[in-house]
C-alpha cells in the first residue's frame, strides 16, 4: 500500500513581500511630509516630479483614459478573481492566505504611487508663500473689487468669442488643439515660476462623460496612471479651465484652491482669447458666489454690470446643469471627495475649491488698493 505524497506548500510571492516593505517605507515617508513643509517641497519638485513625468509619459500616448478603462474593468476583474480563487486557492488555509496576501498588495501599490508621486504636494509650502501674496480674510468690498476687475477683462474678451443661439459660447478648436495651447501657456508660466515642473502631457477626454456628469465631476487627475482626465459633456467654457486645473495637479499642485488659481494664472499666459475667457469666467464665478454670501447688495451691483453675453452664458449653464443637479451619485461623490480632501489636511473638504477667492483677492488687492476705488 503506497502513501500519497503531501501537497507542496504554496510559497508566498516575494514580489508581494517587497511591495509590503515599500508600503511600510512609504507610510513613514508620508508621516515625514506631514511634519516638514521644506522636505515636502524638495521631494515634490524632485523625486515626485520624475515619478509623475514617467507615469504621464507612459500613458499620454494612448488615445483613451487608462484610469477609465481600469474602472470599467473592475466588474470583470472581480469575477476573474473569484474564479481563480475557487479553482486554485481553496485547497488549504495557506493557499487562501497567499491569495489574500496577493490581493492586499494591490492597495499597497496604490498607496506607494500616491505617497511617492502626489502626497507631498498637500504638505509643502502654500501657493501664496510661493507667489509672495498676502493671503488673509477678505471683505465683501474686496470681493466686489476683484469681481469688477475680472468683469472688465471679460468685457475685453467678449468681442473675440463666438456665442451660439442658446447663449453658450463655442470653443473654436479641438481638444487636441486646446491641449497644445495649454501646454504652451504652461511653458510660458514655468519660465517665470520654478515651482512648476514642465513636461509634455495631454488631457484625456472621458468616454463616459455624460454619465460622469451626474457625479458633478468636471475633471480628475488619477495619480496611479498619471492622467489628467476631463469631462467633455460640460459646456465649452468650463473645459479649458478644468483641463488647466488637472494639468496643475499633474505638475504637483495638489491642493484644490491652488490648482484652481494656478490654472487661472497659466491660462492668462495664453495668447488665445477663449483660453483666457474660460479662466476669467470660471474665476469670476467663484468670486461672485463668495460675494453673494458676503454682501448681497454688492453682488447685485456687480451682476448688474455684467455683460449680457455672460449672463446668457450663465443661464445656458443653469439649464444644462438642471438635469444633473440632484441625484444620489452626486451626493456619494461629494461625500467621498470631501472625506478624501479632509484626510489630506484640508479642513474645508470639498469647499476648499472655493478658497481660490482668497488667492484671487490677494493677487488683485494691490491693483484696487492702488487705484483707491471703493464699492458703490
Amino acid at each position: 500500500m503506497t502513501s500519497s505524497s503531501p501537497t507542496p506548500k504554496r510559497p508566498f510571492p516575494r514580489l508581494c513581500i517587497a511591495i509590503y516593505i515599500l508600503a511600510g517605507i512609504s507610510a513613514g515617508l508620508y508621516l515625514t511630509f506631514t511634519q516638514s513643509p521644506a522636505f515636502s517641497d524638495w521631494f515634490n519638485q524632485g523625486i515626485s516630479h520624475v515619478g509623475r513625468h514617467l507615469l504621464a509619459l507612459t500613458t499620454c500616448w494612448l488615445p483613451f483614459s487608462v484610469a477609465e478603462l481600469l474602472l470599467l474593468l473592475i466588474p470583470v476583474a472581480i469575477v476573474l478573481l473569484i474564479v481563480i480563487a475557487c479553482r486554485y486557492f481553496c485547497a488549504t488555509r495557506r493557499d487562501a492566505a497567499v491569495f489574500a496576501g496577493g490581493l492586499f498588495a494591490i492597495p499597497c501599490v496604490i498607496l506607494i504611487l500616491f505617497v511617492w508621486n502626489f502626497a507631498p504636494g498637500y504638505y509643502g509650502s502654500t501657493l501664496d508663500q510661493k507667489l509672495e501674496l498676502k493671503r488673509e480674510k477678505v471683505s465683501g468690498e474686496e470681493l466686489y473689487q476683484t469681481a469688477e476687475l475680472l468683469s472688465a477683462e471679460l468685457k475685453v474678451l467678449i468681442p473675440q468669442i463666438t456665442f451660439l443661439a442658446d447663449g453658450s459660447s463655442l470653443m473654436p478648436y479641438s481638444y487636441e488643439e486646446m491641449n497644445d495651447k495649454l501646454l504652451e501657456a504652461y511653458e510660458t508660466y514655468t519660465e517665470k515660476q520654478d515651482f512648476l515642473g514642465h513636461f509634455y502631457s495631454r488631457v484625456k477626454p472621458i468616454m463616459l462623460s455624460e454619465p460622469m456628469s451626474y457625479t458633478h465631476i468636471t475633471g480628475i487627475y488619477t495619480f496611479f496612471t498619471g492622467e489628467a482626465n476631463i469631462n467633455v459633456n460640460f459646456p465649452d467654457y468650463t473645459v479649458p479651465f478644468t483641463a488647466a486645473h488637472e494639468l496643475a495637479h499633474q505638475r504637483g499642485i495638489a491642493r484644490e484652491d491652488e490648482a484652481n488659481f494656478v490654472a487661472y494664472l497659466v491660462c492668462m499666459e495664453s495668447d488665445d482669447p477663449y483660453i483666457r475667457y474660460s479662466a476669467t469666467l470660471n474665476l469670476y464665478e467663484y468670486v461672485i458666489s463668495a460675494l453673494y454670501s458676503a454682501n448681497k447688495e454688492l453682488y447685485r451691483a456687480s451682476y448688474a454690470d455684467l455683460p449680457a453675453e455672460i449672463r446668457a452664458e450663465e443661464v445656458a449653464y443653469s439649464i444644462f446643469f438642471e438635469k444633473y443637479k440632484e441625484n444620489v451619485a452626486a451626493d456619494v461623490s461629494e461625500s467621498v471627495n470631501n472625506s478624501y480632501l479632509q484626510s489630506q489636511g484640508a479642513p474645508a473638504g470639498s469647499r476648499s475649491y472655493n478658497l481660490v477667492v482668497d488667492l484671487a483677492v490677494a493677487y488683485y488687492r494691490p491693483l484696487f488698493e492702488g487705484a483707491g476705488t471703493s464699492a458703490p
